[in-house]
């Protein structure tokens, strides 16, 4: 694989009351250009913090991050991060909050009519150009991280991180959003690293599903590619024997993980024995 993005060996440790915490372990992936990668796994195995890593947010105590060939020290608009919560300014119009992000990115670069257009194009991806002077309180939960996406897109980034992003909606809100997100990333083909706990979410989503295991001392379990023809359409995966495959898999994974939280024995290339799955990165 052509390594757009690398994630290199990376280990974090926390210091605690009660002496250092190692949370992540020699975590090693390389993301390709384009490529929609989910990081799923039980609560407390690093996800975010290696979200964060990659975001600028925290500094790797031993190993470190690559994209395009330069090393990753500092938060950055090249890395845009969409959480599970908005963090939309709730004083500023939807516009103004997406054009704020465009002002701080491109003041120098766009002129003001430019800046302008920009910021309507990307409302406009996310299906919310009817909506662009309401507050965050006169819209709904997928409304706002419709706005919140829209924020990040705006910054044209390499890489786009989605901490859980759709974890507080309602079920057929988080549908829609899924739906949405796939419509934009097959459009602009954003390089997308996304956590979730949602195992169809990430099957029908990713290129590949990274599964890690569990915390402390969290690392890459395993690797699932998920060899499904684009466009996706959930109606008809649901019946599509290759999809269930996948989606068995991940579910065998954490439950394992769930009922033996200790790491499966590695061989030396660093792939776990037991489990016959098609292993990359």
């Amino acid at each position: 694989m052509n390594s757009y993005l690398d994630i290199d060996h990376v280990s974090i440790t926390f210091p605690t009351d009660k002496g250092p915490l190692n949370v992540l372990k020699d975590v090693h992936l390389k993301v390709a250009q384009g490529e929609f990668v989910s990081l799923i796994g039980h609560s407390g195995c690093g996800k975010s913090t290696v979200l964060n890593i990659v975001a600028g947010l925290l500094s790797a105590t031993e190993g470190g991050v690559v994209l395009e060939g330069k090393e990753v020290t500092e938060p950055g608009p090249d890395r845009a991060v969409v959480f599970q919560h908005h963090s939309l300014m709730p004083w500023l119009t939807v516009y103004d909050n997406v054009k704020l992000a465009v002002d701080r990115v491109f003041r120098k670069t766009k002129t003001k009519q430019e800046r302008h257009e920009w910021t309507l194009h990307n409302l406009e991806l996310v299906h919310m150009g009817h909506a662009l002077d309401r507050r965050p309180d006169e819209i709904s939960g997928g409304m706002k991280q419709r706005v919140g996406i829209a924020r990040a897109l705006s910054m044209q980034p390499k890489v786009l991180l989605m901490d859980e992003p759709f974890g507080a909606l309602d079920s057929l809100t988080r549908t829609h959003m899924q739906d949405s997100l796939m419509e934009i990333q097959a459009n602009l083909n954003n390089t997308v690293i996304m956590i979730t706990h949602d195992v169809d979410e990430a099957v029908l989503l990713s290129d590949r599903i990274v599964m890690m295991s569990n915390g402390p001392s969290a690392t890459v379990g395993e690797i699932l590619n998920i060899d499904l023809p684009r466009p996706r359409d959930r109606l008809e995966l649901a019946e599509d024997p290759t999809y269930n495959h996948y989606r068995a898999e991940v579910v065998k994974f954490l439950h394992e993980r769930h009922t033996k939280p200790e790491a499966p024995k590695k061989t030396e290339g660093g792939n776990a024995d037991k489990p016959k799955l098609r292993l990359a990165g």
